[in-house]
């Protein structure tokens, strides 16, 4: 492990979790990352790299102009008025947001429809949180009435349009939906992400149960944030003032997990394994031979897993490589060389001790599991609304084996409304004859939240 993090600001560590040792001929190389950022101190939310040295005296000084802009994107569409309750908890919950911004924080309002509209401040601009602007767009949101369709890149855009117009390095949306994106044409929502990947991260949530959980997740996990069910609207509010509190945490932006391998080596798969399953192998952008860069979003004071697997050359007993270098880094302001927060190195021993090889890393074989767990959950659930009750059975019966033995108890709560438990041990389950929309709608929302592995 190597922290090359300055004293000043964020310190991130990586930490190798793997079982180096492989059979003659071997050539998968799997190994667990876990990344950590510690003590944002006095850098607020600038770049490590663009932060001068501080002297004693200038202990706490921010850069000039804000360190965070955020936009909010309040579903308005006619739905929302069904129960009425519904649009008066969104108001409430974005006024809440509101009043959870620091002071100096860019932030918008926007209003989705079929289309979207600037609901505060407009003009095509961002506000600056304090007591008069808070309360400002809390009077504009008062002035919210539903009416219209659901055409939710719309709003992506112009919180992208109204995000560019900020120089805050720490740029977010917060997106809520009731409905499913029935205005606009599913390529039209994923050229719209595809726009705003990269230039802004997203928390999404759904309320109620007439939204489609596969819009909402994949709005989340192309812009790198959260996806949740609120199923009654009354939990707006808290759940609203969660995400904008950890919005507010965030303190580095644009980290990028940087792999390099050796000629003849090649990255299998990378994904995110804690605190939820994400696909990263796909988002790879070459930044030279042999090195390519995953990126991660906004970090504040937490701690990531991530699930490696290198390809390399078979190579007989006794041969040593090293298999990947695995560095965090932080583009700078000028656009040289990036600065490198931390390194840790994934190697590769081939050997004839037959015990060694086949032992498999308790991190990788723990986030293995919880990475079949999801799938057994996403499949037994699709089965069950094709109406292949069998292959349901057998699906979430293993998915309830695999929560069982993992630890992972919230996950095993959520099952439970789905199926009746028999025996957990050897998931042994029964259908239950009705599920209601909420306990399914949970189950596939949440399915991709894992646990770690118990110390």
């Amino acid at each position: 492990m190597a922290n090359f993090s300055k004293s000043g600001g964020h310190r991130f560590t990586v930490d190798v979790y793997q079982n180096a040792h492989l059979p003659e001929g071997g050539r998968e190389v799997d190994a667990i990352v876990t990344v950590t950022a510690t003590g944002g101190g006095t850098t607020a939310t600038v770049p490590l790299s663009a932060v001068p040295h501080q002297s004693p005296s200038s202990h706490g000084l921010r850069p000039a102009g804000p360190d965070a802009a955020v936009v909010v994107m309040v579903d308005c569409s006619g739905s929302m008025d069904y129960p009425p309750t519904k649009m008066r908890n969104a108001r409430a919950a974005t006024a809440a947001a509101i009043d959870t911004l620091r002071d100096g924080v860019a932030f918008a309002v926007v209003a989705g429809t079929h289309q979207a509209k600037e609901a505060y401040p407009g003009g095509g601009r961002l506000a600056l949180a304090d007591a008069t602007t808070r309360q400002q767009a809390k009077e504009a949101l008062r002035r919210l009435t539903p009416g219209g369709g659901t055409a939710i890149g719309t709003w992506l855009r112009l919180a992208g349009q109204l995000l560019e117009t900020s120089e805050a390095p720490i740029r977010h949306g917060i997106l809520l939906t009731d409905g499913r994106n029935e205005h606009e044409e599913p390529d039209a929502l994923r050229a719209s992400l595809e726009h705003c990947a990269g230039r802004f991260t997203c928390d999404a949530r759904g309320v109620g149960t007439d939204w489609e959980v596969k819009e909402v997740t994949a709005i989340a996990s192309a812009l790198l944030g959260t996806a949740d069910i609120v199923a009654d609207p009354a939990g707006l509010a808290a759940d609203f003032t969660r995400m904008m509190e950890t919005a507010m945490g965030k303190e580095v932006a644009d980290v990028a997990l940087r792999l390099w391998t050796p000629q003849g080596a090649e990255v299998k798969f990378l994904k995110q394994v804690a605190p939820a399953l994400e696909a990263l192998t796909e988002r790879r952008v070459e930044a030279g031979p042999r090195i390519g860069d995953y990126p991660t979003g906004s970090w504040g004071d937490e701690s990531r897993d991530y699930h490696l697997c290198v390809r390399v050359p078979a190579a007989a007993v006794g041969e040593e490589m090293l298999a990947a270098r695995v560095s965090l880094v932080l583009p700078t302001p000028d656009g040289s060389s990036p600065q490198v927060l931390a390194q840790g190195l994934v190697r590769a021993i081939w050997t004839d001790d037959l015990a060694a090889s086949t032992s498999i890393n308790a991190q990788v074989a723990h986030y293995t599991g919880q990475a079949e767990l999801a799938r057994y959950i996403q499949e037994g659930l699709d089965l069950r609304r094709s109406g292949d009750l069998d292959g349901a059975t057998a699906k979430l019966g293993r998915a309830v084996q695999l929560a069982n033995r993992s630890g992972n108890e919230d996950t095993a709560k959520l099952l439970a409304k789905v199926v009746d438990v028999v025996d957990a041990a050897t998931g042994t389950v029964r259908l239950k004859a009705k599920v209601t929309a909420e306990a399914q709608m949970t189950l596939e929302t949440r399915s991709t939240k894992t646990v770690r592995v118990k110390k």
